[in-house]
């Protein structure tokens, strides 16, 4: 077996054998960095691309997401000793009146592929709730997201919340419904269009700490 074993694994969408896959690695003595990055987030980064082409669709992504996350497990207690990079804390949740959870637990997972802390609130999140988390977990970033047009402003609330209370912390928005001019308005740090988008856009704006 191989690194290259665990992103094909990924890629293809198939969970039957990819924590065999990541605990022979481990038991092989494979750098614990080589299997997180080489074998699961550029797989991840590799489904993303695919879905920006438009030849994967939200199912696959969750599929892929969902694998990617079962090799995630067996590699975290590792972890802690490996040398990556640490990308810092997010909040996020789905705001206020909302339900909806697919497309935040996808960004969810994905961000955690990435090697960022999560700290997932849940559904039908009232603003302060974001606030109280930010500032409990030391935030970098707190992401919103609206699967509803009557729940959007909800996420005006949280943002100028955080930005009053003066956190370091940066603020992104994401949804069928939300826009990058909705985000502007609303004095967003950041809009992401799609998960793979809100991954790279949560790179981003943590290197610029």
């Amino acid at each position: 077996m191989a690194i290259q074993d665990i992103f094909q694994s990924i890629v293809a969408f198939n969970d039957a054998h990819i924590a065999e896959q990541v605990q022979a690695e481990i038991d092989a003595g494979t750098d614990i960095a080589s299997i997180l990055n080489e074998g699961l987030i550029q797989a991840m980064d590799a489904v993303g691309k695919q879905f920006g082409e438009g030849k994967l669709f939200v199912p696959e992504m969750l599929r892929a997401a969902q694998t990617m996350k079962v090799g995630l497990e067996v590699l975290r207690p590792h972890l802690a000793g490996a040398e990556r990079e640490e990308r810092g804390t997010v909040v996020i949740g789905t705001v206020k009146g909302d339900l909806h959870d697919i497309g935040k637990n996808l960004v969810a997972m994905l961000l955690e592929g990435a090697g960022f802390t999560i700290v997932d609130l849940g559904v039908d999140v009232e603003p302060e709730k974001f606030l109280e988390a930010a500032k409990a977990y030391d935030a970098r970033l707190v992401a919103m997201s609206a699967l509803l047009t009557t729940t959007m402003p909800q996420m005006e609330r949280g943002v100028r919340l955080i930005r009053e209370a003066g956190l370091h912390a940066k603020t992104v928005v994401g949804g069928a419904p939300v826009t990058e001019d909705f985000a502007i308005k609303i004095s967003a740090d950041g809009y992401g269009a799609d998960a793979p988008s809100a991954v790279e856009l949560a790179r981003t704006l943590t290197s610029e700490r």
